[in-house]
């Protein structure tokens, strides 16, 4: 496959679980990505790590390099280790992340991730609870990642996601930048922020 990669099964969710359920309304929390960002307004997202906004200066969303860990991350601490490990383990930078709930006859519209963020970064999907399998697709591929499933994706190509069964399946969907290419993101990365000031 061209646009998938399956790297590990058999990781059990419910620890992380557990720990999400823990958490009063959670889900209420941030609902402003489902009026801002139309494809995803029918999935439900707690973020862990997010834009740093005072790097923003002119530039879009999708072309800011930098992420930090989100004021409310911290009542998430499984979650917290097993970013830091994976990402450890990959020898990554750990960019944006958030678990993402979608509801049973919910989907996410067909769409590409663009911009100087995503354009070197590496995204990865850990199935925490999806009882008849997640179904995605991206390019002409399709998948059903199963629970307790850690996949690779291309978020570059076209892809949508839908959940054809009868429970909530909730993904950790997170992204990670190759350690070798850190110093040159971070200098363009300034440099654009100083382009963005000096317009």
């Amino acid at each position: 496959m061209q646009y998938f990669k399956r790297l590990k099964q058999g990781f059990d969710p419910a620890p992380l679980l557990a720990e999400l359920s823990g958490v009063d309304a959670i889900w209420a929390e941030q609902t402003g990505r489902q009026q801002a960002v139309t494809v995803q307004r029918e999935a439900l997202a707690v973020p862990l790590r997010g834009m740093v906004k005072s790097a923003q200066g002119g530039r879009s969303r999708r072309d800011v390099h930098e992420s930090r860990w989100t004021s409310g991350s911290h009542r998430l601490p499984r979650f917290q280790e097993f970013l830091k490990q994976f990402a450890a383990e990959q020898d990554g930078v750990l960019g944006r992340a958030k678990i993402v709930c979608l509801a049973a006859g919910r989907q996410v519209y067909p769409h590409s991730d663009r911009g100087e963020y995503y354009k070197l970064r590496n995204r990865y999907h850990l199935v925490l609870r999806s009882t008849d399998g997640s179904w995605l697709k991206a390019g002409d591929e399709e998948v059903r990642m199963q629970e307790g499933e850690l996949w690779w994706f291309d978020n570059k190509a076209v892809h949508e996601a839908r959940n054809d069964g009868q429970e909530d399946r909730i993904h950790l969907i997170f992204d990670l930048l190759p350690r070798h290419l850190e110093a040159q993101v971070m200098r363009a990365s300034r440099k654009a922020r100083k382009a963005s000031l000096d317009a």
